[in-house]
């Protein structure tokens, strides 16, 4: 993988997180790349951080991640955020050079985690009627798709890290909540435990309150 053309960033920013949510998965990437950055938690209940403002004056979506630069702009969506982290971190090599047809297959992961995966366990955590096991079943099937495409690994794109794997390491995580049982697919084991020696990995969850396992 050769490097982007982008520059890193230069400043701080801020990542608005919940624990355990997606937004887990740009707080790896922010203390995989070194970039300088701040955090501050939401509670997704009462859509406000933990200094009682309120974060829809932040983000009128009231959903995590949301970043926000220097200059006050804010960028949403875990997989958009996870692109432009990666992009200005180019020595990370965390996406491959844009225009690359390797670039597309990482673009490719992200939009398949975020669109199937992802949001494929939205029944779950918020229920609207539908029964759990059709919700289960459909997302079993989606990590059974995943597990043949990772095969040996070691990563979903091939051999290069990226930040596709850091969204699909936040989502497996969910699976043991909704008592998913990922022994099934060995490969998807095998990738997890891959992540959880990580120092940013590690690094992230033990800031969030989670014990690597």
């Amino acid at each position: 993988m050769t490097q982007c053309n982008s520059k890193r960033y230069e400043g701080s920013m801020k990542l608005y997180y919940s624990p355990g949510a997606c937004s887990q998965a740009p707080h790896i990437a922010l203390i995989e790349t070194g970039l300088p950055f701040e955090v501050a938690k939401v509670d997704l209940a009462t859509k406000r951080l933990d200094t009682g403002e309120d974060y829809f004056a932040i983000n009128p979506k009231g959903a995590v991640p949301a970043l926000e630069m220097d200059d006050g702009e804010v960028l949403t969506e875990a997989a958009v955020v996870l692109q432009y982290i990666a992009d200005h971190a180019p020595e990370a090599r965390l996406i491959p050079p844009v225009g690359t047809l390797a670039r597309y297959r990482v673009l490719e992961w992200l939009n398949y985690l975020a669109s199937e995966l992802h949001k494929g366990f939205a029944p779950l955590f918020h229920p609207t009627g539908e029964p759990r096991a059709h919700a289960i079943e459909a997302l079993e099937a989606k990590f059974a798709y995943v597990n043949d495409q990772l095969g040996a690994g070691p990563w979903l794109a091939g051999d290069d890290l990226s930040v596709a794997d850091f969204y699909l390491f936040v989502v497996l995580g969910w699976a043991r909540i909704f008592h998913i049982d990922l022994a099934r697919w060995p490969a998807l084991g095998a990738f997890r435990a891959r992540l959880l020696e990580r120092p940013s990995v590690r690094a992230a969850l033990h800031a969030e309150g989670f014990a690597p396992r």
